[in-house]
């Protein structure tokens, strides 16, 4: 069967085949990593309806058209429901854009040369932590590419958060209240360096912490009554293991240790973020389980043309909600196959979340939604991040020889109490911190307890 031939149903009864029979592997006319691995474009992959948002909605949505609450309703099967809701109900904007067929595009570019090389070499050991089939920790890029169970799915997701060895992201935050004001702002760094799948260096794991997974540190720099307010989390590479984790909070100038457990609570007042829900994997994968692959199919995502780096300090613009500061502009493209994953956290006996779900790109195994449901079953809240590369018409921001690619912007919607905290990856924050990808230092600089002690100070 040909491109042209593939119906909406025939690609739909394909992903409901591969799920109930559980066979593994991305595309429906063809093996989508194959074609990647040989740095072809993925289009020959899937039929035309997977990759055309006019020809999947027969005209009613294009290219360059504008998502409202007038013609969200054609789409509502490739929003994830607390989207749907914003734009239905809310004032929320979503501009379509081109599928994006060079997967180049999506990853960092050492990263997608890490995931294409070592393909085949990962397995999962007798504990479910992700191993070379030497049983060495892993040595970079997705582990699983092509993944054939939700935790394989998921693994990708958690061993590089952010596709790089280390990156600090300057962020600026707003928390909007059910009123649609404007009730908290904040400046803050989250920072990151793993430890092993290191892409970016000579070797991939760094040398006698072979161990850990990573370091992060989190570090509030606005407003004054925050100033100083830091955290770091050591990750072990085992994934049945707790981070440890310590912060610095200054009205009691000093160090504590925090529960290991404690993160299903917000950082500081009013914003919605919690550590769990860092890139919708914020506790390590085996405190998570009944992990579920419960459907494949195509999305709108925002994975692409999300960066603003022609604005000044690239922030995006608002709209929205009741008083119009709600939601960042975002674009969303038409990708044609993402993986649903279903997973409870089984090591957290009090957890105020019930399950999470989880839609993953198949092209990238990074995550375009995510949303937890409250233990009575309840929708809660959505995390939804876009990522891009760093161009934005004549404005390009390197990394390396490649132009930069990393998230953009986030929302963390709690739809019960409707409170949203909107951040964006900023190029530079109050207090002098800047964005930047691979820096060296970071460790000592920021990820140890001195450094949050010094930080604080």
């Amino acid at each position: 069967m040909n491109n042209n031939e593939c119906t909406h149903d025939y690609s739909r009864r394909m992903f409901l085949d591969k799920v109930s029979k559980g066979v593994a592997g991305a595309g429906v006319l063809t093996p989508l990593w194959p074609l990647i691995s040989q740095a072809q474009d993925i289009s020959a992959a899937y039929p035309e309806e997977l990759l055309s948002i006019e020809s999947y909605t027969k005209g009613k949505i294009k290219v360059g058209d504008m998502l409202t609450s007038e013609n969200v309703e054609h789409v509502q099967d490739l929003l994830d429901p607390i989207t749907y809701i914003e734009v239905l109900e809310q004032g929320r904007q979503i501009k379509i854009v081109k599928t994006t067929t060079d997967v180049t595009k999506l990853f960092p570019a050492e990263y997608l040369e890490a995931t294409i090389k070592n393909q085949g070499k990962a397995k999962l050991d007798e504990n479910n932590n992700v191993v070379t089939q030497e049983g060495e920790p892993w040595i970079g890029g997705n582990p699983f590419p092509d993944a054939k169970t939700g935790l394989e799915a998921y693994a990708n997701l958690t061993l590089s958060w952010g596709r790089h060895d280390s990156a600090m992201y300057a962020i600026r935050d707003w928390d909007i209240g059910p009123d649609g004001s404007e009730q908290y702002q904040y400046d803050f760094v989250w920072a990151e360096q793993n430890t092993v799948g290191l892409t970016n260096s000579d070797t991939p794991y760094m040398e006698g912490r072979e161990d850990l997974l990573r370091y992060n540190a989190i570090w509030f720099t606005y407003p004054n009554d925050s100033r100083g307010t830091s955290f770091v989390n050591t990750w072990y590479y085992d994934q049945r293991k707790f981070p440890d984790l310590y912060g610095y909070i200054p009205a009691f100038k000093r160090v504590r240790r925090f529960p290991s457990s404690q993160r299903f609570e917000p950082l500081v007042p009013g914003i919605t973020l919690f550590l769990s829900d860092g890139w919708c994997a914020g506790d390590p994968m085996l405190t998570w389980g009944n992990y579920e692959i419960v459907a494949r199919k195509p999305m709108l995502g925002g994975v692409s043309e999300n960066w603003h780096g022609s604005n000044p300090n690239s922030e995006p613009t608002v709209h929205g909600g009741p008083q119009g500061k709600t939601f960042f502009e975002t674009t969303m493209e038409l990708i044609p196959e993402v993986i649903v994953i279903d997973l409870e956290p089984t090591g957290f006996p009090r957890a105020p979340v019930g399950k999470k779900r989880v839609w993953l790109d198949t092209r990238t195994m990074m995550f375009v939604a995510c949303v937890t449901y409250d233990r009575r079953g309840e929708l809660w809240k959505s995390v939804q991040v876009t990522t891009s590369q760093f161009i934005d018409g004549d404005t390009v921001k390197m990394d390396g020889d490649h132009p930069g690619w990393s998230w953009t912007k986030c929302h963390v919607h709690d739809i019960q109490s409707n409170r949203m905290s909107r951040f964006y990856h900023a190029e530079e924050i109050r207090g002098g911190f800047k964005s930047g990808w691979n820096q060296d230092g970071l460790y000592e600089k920021y990820m140890t307890i001195p450094a949050i002690r010094r930080l604080g100070s």
